[in-house]
Order: C-alpha cells, then sequence, then structure tokens
C-alpha cells in the first residue's frame, strides 16, 4: 500500500438550503433514507471514521451551533470534529475553513458538501488512491442527459455531450496548493476544481458514484424517504448474415471485429437492446418494440446507445436511480473476452453508473442449439434501480 501524507476533511454546511423547502436548513433535517441520524451526521461520520483522516472541520453557520452539536453528539468519533464559522457563500465558507485548518500542517485536504450523505468509503479511497500524481482529484459522471440551450423558453441549441461530465465531492487536494488557489480566486468558482483550475493546477477526475446523490429540493428528500429496489431483465437475440458480410459488429456500443453482420432493423445491438429492455422492464415500460417500432423506418440502422438513453430518460422522469446493470453474451463468435472492458466502459459512460457496477460477461451454450451452431447470438441483462413508491 501508497504511504499516505497526513489528511484533513472539510465539511461545507453553511448554507441555508432555501431551495428544501420551509424548516431547518437541509443538512440538519432527518436522513431521508430512514437511516437515522441527520443528514449532517452521515456525511460527517464517512469522514470520521475512516482512518486516514487525522481530523474533520464543519464549515457552519453563525446561527447553527445547536444544531450542529446535535448533529456531531451522534457521531461516535466526535473528538476528531471541529468547527468554523463559513462566509456569506461556498466559496467564502471553504476559504475560512482552509484558514483554520493551516495550523494542522495537513498535507491533503478533502472538501465535501454536507449536502451528499450517500459518500461511500470506497469513493473516499479512490481519491486517496489517485492523490499522488496531481494536485487534486474529483469524482465525476458522465452526462447522460441530451442538453438544449434556450432563449425565453425556445429552443436555441442542442449542446453536444461529449467529453462533459457532472462533478462531485468529496474533492481532495494537496492542502497548501488549494489554499493558495483559494486566497487568490475571483469570486464566483462554483466548486474547488474550478478555484484550482484557475490556478493552473493539475486536477485528475474519477469515477463518481450514482449513489452519491446531493439532496437539494424537497423532491429529493421525499423521493428517496420511500425508494423500492426495482429488477427487470432482457433477452435478446440476432441472426449472423454470410460469412464476409461484415468487418465487425456492434455489441454494448464497441465495435468488435467479425466477418458475419448481425442482422437486424437497427444496429442490432444485442448487449444494447437486453440492456435496454432490463431498465425498461424494472420501470414497468413495456419493451423496447413499444417505444421504437420496427415498423417505423426512422429506426432503420438507429444507433441501440438511443434506446438506452430514452429508457434512462423515463427513468428520470420516475425519480428512479439505476444502480447496477449485469449484461451477459451468449455466442462461440465473436469472442468477447478481449473486448470486455471497453463494453464496460462504454456501459458506463452511456449510463453514468460507476464501473464497479457494470458488469460484462459471455458464455457459450457448448455447441448447442443456434447459437451453438454459429447461427446467431443472444444476451440476456438484468438491471437494478430504485424507485420511489409512488411512481
Amino acid at each position: 500500500m501508497k504511504e499516505r501524507l497526513s489528511t484533513v476533511a472539510l465539511i461545507v454546511a453553511a448554507g441555508r438550503g432555501t431551495r428544501a423547502g420551509q424548516g431547518k436548513p437541509k443538512q440538519y433535517r432527518g436522513m431521508p433514507d430512514g437511516g437515522g441520524g441527520s443528514v449532517l451526521a452521515r456525511s460527517i461520520a464517512a469522514f470520521a471514521d475512516n482512518e486516514a483522516i487525522s481530523s474533520v472541520w464543519i464549515a457552519i453557520h453563525k446561527d447553527d451551533v445547536k444544531l450542529y452539536e446535535k448533529s456531531v453528539n451522534t457521531c461516535k468519533n466526535s473528538e476528531k470534529v471541529n468547527y468554523v464559522f463559513g462566509g456569506d457563500d461556498r466559496q467564502a465558507s471553504v476559504l475560512n475553513g482552509l484558514r483554520a485548518l493551516a495550523d494542522t500542517q495537513a498535507q491533503h485536504v478533502f472538501i465535501h458538501d454536507a449536502a451528499r450523505p450517500f459518500v461511500s468509503q470506497k469513493l473516499i479511497e479512490r481519491c486517496l488512491d489517485n492523490i499522488t500524481n496531481a494536485d487534486g482529484v474529483i469524482p465525476a459522471l458522465p452526462v447522460t442527459d441530451t442538453l438544449k440551450k434556450a432563449e425565453n423558453g425556445i429552443i436555441s441549441e442542442t449542446v453536444p455531450r461529449d467529453g462533459l461530465y457532472r462533478a462531485q465531492t468529496p474533492q481532495l487536494f494537496k492542502f497548501t496548493k488549494l489554499l493558495t488557489a483559494h486566497e487568490n480566486a475571483p469570486k464566483g468558482m462554483t466548486d474547488d476544481a474550478a478555484v484550482a483550475e484557475h490556478a493552473g493546477l493539475r486536477v485528475c477526475m474519477i469515477d463518481g458514484e450514482v449513489e452519491n446523490i446531493k439532496l437539494t429540493t424537497e423532491e429529493d428528500f421525499a423521493m428517496t424517504s420511500n425508494l423500492l429496489p426495482r429488477t427487470g431483465s432482457g433477452f435478446d437475440v440476432h441472426r449472423f448474415g454470410d460469412s464476409g458480410s461484415a468487418k465487425s459488429v456492434m455489441l454494448c456500443g464497441v465495435a468488435v471485429p467479425h466477418d458475419r453482420e448481425i442482422i437486424g432493423h437497427s444496429d442490432a445491438d444485442v448487449g444494447l437492446h437486453a440492456t435496454t429492455d432490463a431498465l425498461l422492464g424494472a420501470l414497468a415500460e413495456g419493451d423496447i418494440g413499444d417505444h421504437f417500432p420496427p415498423s417505423d423506418t426512422a429506426n432503420k440502422d438507429r444507433a441501440s446507445a438511443d434506446f438506452l438513453t430514452h429508457a434512462l430518460a423515463l427513468a428520470s422522469a420516475k425519480h428512479a436511480r439505476l444502480t447496477h446493470i449485469d449484461l451477459t453474451l451468449i455466442c462461440e463468435t465473436p469472442k468477447i473476452g478481449p473486448h470486455r472492458g471497453a463494453m464496460r466502459e462504454k456501459l458506463s459512460e452511456l449510463t453514468g453508473l460507476p464501473l464497479s457496477a457494470v458488469s460484462v460477461k459471455a458464455t457459450t451454450t457448448e455447441g448447442l442449439g443456434f447459437s451453438g451452431r454459429g447461427e446467431g447470438i443472444a444476451a440476456q441483462a438484468t438491471a437494478t434501480i430504485l424507485l420511489p413508491e409512488t411512481a
């Protein structure tokens, strides 16, 4: 294991959380998953319980000392926890916190939003593992929704989502470099990575976690209070064309070398078809044929990624969270093993899931049936979601 330098954590909890509706600031409300304690207490525990983190500081509003103390008293490692008053906005609160931490002589500092209480130990550890060769590390998820610009309610432009990511916290930085960057940063920076970028620091990105959501609105608190797990299954089969009919075939959005085309109305990607049907099944929204009928010429040779994107949009409309995909490809040829990594990465990119939540496997039928005779290829998939009880 790599030697880890001293690390502290700063949790930003000075906001008023007005978008979360009336009542206490959201960081002091009860956990919406029914797990007990406040949102802030859950966030504190994630860092205070980690042995690599020597102390945890909370930037709080000056009016919230009693609420803060009540939250800290529920944490088993409360002796590691201190507080500092925040500023007028998030950026000012972080700067106040960093200045208070200067005497700790820490080499690294985590910055975390209190409103992300679902942060996992695995994510914290992956940040620590990746800080060695960079000035900062942030988790992020690829943007999967179609992005639009609009003026006065009218769409003016569709924004390409290639290369766009949704930043999360915790974000880990070299302490001295981040403090200097904050001391010299202009106002209006929305996260600490932006401050670091402005200072010319090198910030690397790792896979975020879908579960690491930020509680922002009333709906966030309501929808996570009664989340029900749902699992859907999908199955798809396509036959092969003649030998020499292709140079490659699409499987899970990846071009795989093969000399026989996969015959279908769209691009015949059995991996994405099975995955899409699994997600639609979990949502009780029918199957691909209901949404993209083969009788519609618009779907001829269509990229199967469009089908999965559509299913993800339906999930988003129901406030459902996709948490896991397990896909098995069934064929004699082409060989899947050399391409499994690329397939997992593509599914991760399309869905926003971390690689750790995407499984791609392959098997044969030992020479039995149509697949065993090399006549075609099949895929079966399961998708797991968390769905609000009222959806």
